[in-house]
């Protein structure tokens, strides 16, 4: 049922005109309200929603809406495999990609959880033939530089948790640098090629479809250049290929050995692939330990989410404050800002989960909706975004709603002067984030009322800008997987209130089809994009719009 229409809707909405006239400030003086607004139902995290500008009367009434919308019944249905993804006739399975045993898989055919299992086990093989310098290139030597090659969710999932995980790199991994490319534009892989060298590089080409445009193109980049060094095609590919896709005749019509080739299925979203063996450049990295750590944290949010009552139930209760705020309180932007420089990509990582997902406006049911669905999604490092869009949150015109994140205890170096100095940097860092987010809510009340009358009128901060706070109790391969798991679902929640598919993305294949229709029209006249002058291929380009703007 459309989210306007749910008995709820009007209760709310008149709450809403009463809180969004409210100032944080006045919220935060009752003395109770953190005691009321602090979850700590999921192990190792709390979420502090106190600086959110509602009360736990409307957090009560909110939970209620979700009842109503049978948010209980229809996670059942997709962790038991329903069919969730309606206009393309699947099931959305990656729960079941992170399950540690068919016994704990959700799903009822046991079966399944083998097979994805036998998919790992032939991944851990190949790595560790890696790790042992056992896969060795076409002069003999081993494999020292792996690149992958990708775009979107084969890219942004795999990149952002390496880097986040970059301390845990395995013993054995730690000769091995691991690169990414996914820039149709060729820019990663010019600046990349030029410093590795052909006779000891492994390419991992993952796309579902082994169709993509975008990875293909790059794909066929790097045989170029591995030519370069005067093998044989076909002894390359077999030699310096791995292929992670769902079909494996296209996996093999380009040349990629059977025995290099890793599959995964078509019910794994893009977005939700870094669990599968998509996630290979992890695995490689933390080690088969590590990634198993990585998907048990996975798994432990999947349970929290089946098990506890909505009452307390966190991912459920992250969609609805988002719901809230976006369609309540119309907020409509919302900002990632992790304290953490290891989690630097995670708001990229983030705007595709969230934006792909739920940047929707038709519902399940093939009607026009007439409410807001997804906010706006950007972010950056706390400690950067402080010195660049701060301002705008701070003194700005927008509306802005934040969830800032943060590791309590983080250890980092072996002499104990470096743990000083570190403990130092940390001490720094989080009462950073707090004071950062305790301004955004109550603005220049945060300082003495001495303070605040010698403020000029450009000095004087609004406030009443809502955040979430989630603290980690420190960043692990076991922690991140809770945390990737905890905004899936979030997600997923949140498209139930919205009444939407969040499991299809047919918004970005329009681009795709018009782009293959113009390229053959601007390789027309065989224009040589390396020599020819500018002046002519502008004349070209233009051509060909007018061209397709003619068609059309």
């Amino acid at each position: 049922m459309l989210l306007n229409l749910l008995p709820g809707w009007d209760s709310l909405r008149a709450k809403a005109e009463q809180f969004s006239e409210m100032h944080l400030d006045k919220l935060l003086h009752d003395p109770e309200r953190q005691q009321k607004l602090m979850f700590s139902s999921l192990e190792h995290f709390v979420m502090d929603f106190s600086k959110q500008r509602l009360s736990s009367e409307v957090l009560d009434e909110l939970i209620d809406l979700a009842k109503q919308a049978k948010v209980e019944e229809k996670i059942q249905g997709l962790l038991s495999g329903e069919i969730v993804n309606k206009s393309e006739n699947r099931a959305a399975l990656h729960t079941a990609l992170r399950a540690p045993s068919a016994e704990e898989c959700f799903l009822e055919d046991k079966q399944f959880n083998k097979k994805i299992q036998k998919s790992l086990n032939k991944m851990e093989v190949l790595i560790k033939r890696i790790q042992a310098k056992q896969w060795r290139g076409f002069t003999g030597k081993p494999i020292k530089d792996i690149v992958n090659i990708g775009v979107g969710g084969s890219d942004l999932g795999p990149l952002m948790t390496t880097y986040a995980l970059k301390e845990f790199t395995a013993p054995d991994s730690k000769k091995l640098n691991i690169h990414f490319a996914s820039s149709i534009d060729g820019a990663q892989l010019a600046g990349l090629l030029p410093g590795l060298n052909p006779e000891t590089t492994l390419f991992i080409v993952v796309s579902k479809s082994f169709s993509t445009i975008d990875t293909l193109s790059n794909a066929n980049t790097a045989v170029s250049w591995l030519k370069t060094a005067g093998a044989d095609e076909a002894l390359l590919k077999k030699l310096h290929f791995i292929g992670i896709s769902s079909t494996t005749e296209k996996m093999t019509d380009w040349g990629i050995a059977k025995s290099n080739q890793l599959l995964f299925w078509d019910w794994v979203g893009g977005r939700y692939s870094l669990w599968s063996t998509v996630g290979f450049s992890i695995a490689l990295q933390i080690g088969m330990e590590g990634f198993k750590e990585f998907l048990a944290g996975a798994h432990h949010l999947d349970k929290h989410l089946a098990e506890t009552p909505l009452e307390k139930n966190i991912p459920v209760l992250l969609s609805l404050i988002d719901i809230w705020n976006c369609n309540f309180l119309r907020t409509n932007a919302h900002a990632i800002l992790p304290y953490d420089g290891r989690l630097k990509h995670f708001h990229a990582y983030l705007e595709q989960l969230e934006m792909e997902s739920n940047g929707k406006s038709v519902s399940v049911g093939n009607e026009d909706i007439n409410y807001r669905t997804c906010p706006i999604l950007w972010g950056e490092v706390g400690p950067n975004a402080q010195h660049a869009f701060y301002q705008l949150l701070h003194q700005g015109t927008e509306s802005v709603n934040s969830d800032f994140l943060v590791a309590i205890k983080r250890c980092t170096g072996e002499a104990r002067d470096v743990k000083e100095s570190f403990a130092e940097h940390h001490s720094l860092n989080l009462s950073n984030c707090l004071a950062q987010s305790r301004v955004l809510a109550l603005g220049s009340t945060a300082l003495s009322l001495d303070e605040q009358m010698k403020l000029s009128p450009h000095q004087q901060y609004a406030g009443s800008q809502s955040s979430t706070t989630i603290l980690i109790d420190q960043l692990t391969p076991y922690t991140l997987g809770s945390l990737i798991a905890l905004y899936e679902h979030k997600v997923f929640i949140s498209s139930i209130l919205w009444d939407i598919n969040p499991f299809d993305q047919w918004g970005v294949e329009l681009g795709k089809s018009i782009a293959n229709k113009i390229q053959p029209a601007l390789q027309g006249e065989k224009l040589d994009y390396l020599d020819c002058s500018t002046s002519a291929l502008i004349e070209q380009v233009k051509r060909t719009l007018a061209e397709a703007e003619q068609q059309s």
